[in-house]
């Protein structure tokens, strides 16, 4: 057996093996299994998990952005017109969010933890100065008190608005941007607090949150299931909400939007508890997105998560009282928030009845700039990228008793919206991308197998090939010559050579010839011996 006959046998049967061993493989999945086994492992709050420090102390730089409606004709609002608002804005905050006080519970299938929240302004990325700025706006603790005065008698509502008239207040005030966000000392507010002292007398939209958390969470670490990973178990020892109307809408789902499961799919639905909203909200698949090189699926909440009851009966569990309910796109929150008629929405009323949009001039809601929507890695579940955006409304109407809001036309009147958005920093994209190269090789490694062996099965063509061609050379060039030397071997006999004319022969017929004389042939009669 020559060479090339081992080297094309030996071909053949490497690549019979790769390609029954690769074939074997991408059928049972074992390495995609293997993968995802060990995801389902480390991808955990325990102490041992690769993941846990950055869940303690998230390297993603947060950013709250806030917007304000300015009013620019109170009179005509308070007249009966229709209000007018100007977008102004982004005063940006850097939020750090660290977890304290971490307690691993039950054996470790559970963890304690707290998550203030710390905000400390940005100049470069704001359009102005929020202790410069003036924000003309909705007199919110004005409207709060006569929301709470709303069920007492008419003869109190009348002298309470009396009392308010002397001390000079408005239904819009005007303050500066910081004063309305991080707080004053309210004159109203001051009087309520002489005679309630759990009042307080100090007003802001983000009064006392500022260092503070939004409760006491218990997670699920992951370790009994990785789809419960992240998940809430309690919040504030609670493991489901009362003020909602509906068992259904007090449940406390999924996660605190930091982390999800890994190993997500296209089809599911994943949950959020947003404490400030008093309520779990449902985010569907959108679209593939690349965010830094890694690619991710997109989530956003549906239009049927602030769709009115009549077309999302799932939905009537958020009228309270019950059948008291706000048309699509809008949540009252003052259900769980004590104080002022409060109403939640998208930006600019962004998936709200266009009634409310049209109820307010100077609003413009668009897709690109007030949806709220998250960037998740399927393989790993990490947020890669997230922007939640909603927006803080009002409920003015008229109030018997205070003639300054006689001829208001009830109105959802918008104050302000945050964009709150986080990106994944370059070095942890730098590590996730590398963590993902590892991963689709190790899953793809049995492809590579029958890939080798498809290369292999094609070099033993072309060697077969070649060696068949090679042979067939070789056989017709034996047979001609075989056939050339038969030919002459036929038709030739010696012939003598000589310089010399014809003529006849002395040698004697009976003498026989010498060896030696003929050197040449020549076509001639063959002797006789």
């Amino acid at each position: 057996m020559t060479r090339r006959s081992c080297a094309i046998y030996a071909t053949g049967i490497v690549c019979a093996h790769l390609l029954i061993v690769g074939i074997a493989l991408v059928v049972a999945q074992v390495f995609q299994t293997m993968i995802h086994s060990r995801l389902k492992k480390e991808i955990t709050l325990t102490e041992k998990s690769q993941v846990f420090e950055s869940w303690k102390n998230p390297p993603p730089p947060v950013y709250m952005e806030y917007y304000f409606f300015n009013v620019t004709n109170p009179e005509v609002f308070l007249a009966g017109g229709k209000a007018a608002v100007e977008q102004i804005g982004p005063y940006t905050y850097r939020e750090y969010r660290p977890r304290e006080n971490v307690t691993f519970l039950e054996n470790g299938t559970k963890l304690y933890a707290l998550n203030p929240k710390t905000f400390v302004f940005v100049p470069e990325k704001s359009a102005g100065n929020p202790e410069v700025d003036i924000l003309r706006t909705v007199n919110i603790p004005f409207v709060a008190i006569m929301n709470e005065l709303s069920s007492y008698s008419f003869i109190l509502r009348t002298f309470v608005s009396m009392y308010i008239n002397r001390l000079g207040v408005e239904v819009f005030m005007t303050r500066t941007v910081h004063e309305v966000l991080w707080g004053f000392k309210d004159p109203l507010l001051s009087k309520v607090h002489s005679l309630k002292p759990e009042v307080d007398e100090y007003f802001g939209l983000m009064w006392k949150k500022n260092g503070t958390h939004e409760g006491e969470f218990v997670f699920h670490t992951g370790e009994e299931n990785y789809l419960d990973y992240g998940k809430i178990d309690t919040w504030n020892g609670l493991r489901e909400m009362s003020w909602w109307s509906s068992n259904q809408s007090n449940m406390i789902n999924g996660t605190d939007g930091a982390v999800f499961h890994p190993l997500i799919n296209r089809n599911e639905l994943l949950y959020i508890f947003a404490a400030d909203l008093c309520r779990s909200i449902h985010l569907a698949y959108v679209e593939d997105v690349e965010v830094k090189g890694i690619q991710a699926y997109r989530f956003a909440p549906p239009n049927d998560v602030l769709m009115n009851p009549k077309d999302n009966p799932t939905n009537e569990g958020f009228c309270v009282p019950a059948g008291d309910c706000l048309g699509t796109g809008l949540l009252k929150v003052s259900v769980c928030r004590e104080g002022a008629p409060i109403v939640v929405s998208f930006p600019h009323f962004y998936q709200a009845d266009p009634m409310y949009i049209n109820a307010v001039d100077g609003l413009n809601p668009n897709k690109e700039e007030h949806e709220t929507y998250l960037d998740l890695q399927p393989t790993t579940g990490v947020p890669i990228r997230a922007c939640k955006r909603a927006q803080l409304n009002i409920i003015l109407k008229r109030v018997q008793g205070f003639p300054k809001t006689k001829f208001i036309n009830e109105t959802i009147f918008p104050i302000m919206f945050v964009n709150e958005t986080a990106t994944i920093d370059d070095d942890s994209a730098s590590q996730m991308r590398t963590l993902l190269l590892i991963v689709t090789l190790v899953s793809n490694f049995p492809v590579l197998i029958v890939g080798m062996g498809i290369i292999l099965l094609l070099v033993l063509v072309v060697l077969f090939c070649r060696n068949r061609q090679k042979n067939e050379v070789k056989r017709i060039d034996f047979t001609e010559a075989f056939h050339s030397f038969t030919t002459v071997k036929d038709d030739t006999a010696y012939t003598q050579v000589s310089d010399k004319p014809d003529e006849p022969s002395e040698t004697p017929a009976n003498q026989p010839m010498r060896n030696g004389s003929y050197i040449a042939m020549s076509p001639v009669e063959a002797q006789k011996c």
